[in-house]
């Protein structure tokens, strides 16, 4: 993770926006922050919501341990 001032991003702020590929820590005074794209944001905010959901972070775990030639192109549902 890249690491930078709060001087520093206000100096480069709009070319930090238009090129952040991963997150980038801000070291403020008192506190700090992270910079993230917003697709980032938007692929923490699904894993969040269906982490969530009884039952579906097993179901993806034993679907990624499935080897591709055990699966159907049909659906149960």
């Amino acid at each position: 993770m890249i690491t930078l001032t709060s001087k520093q991003v206000m100096e480069n702020f709009d070319e930090l926006i238009d090129n952040v590929k991963k997150p980038i820590l801000i070291k403020g005074e008192q506190q700090n922050a992270v910079l993230i794209s917003e697709s980032w944001w938007r692929g923490l905010q699904e894993t969040l919501y269906l982490t969530s959901i009884p039952g579906m972070r097993e179901s993806i775990i034993e679907g990624m341990k499935t080897p591709l030639s055990e699966t159907s192109d049909e659906l149960d549902w």
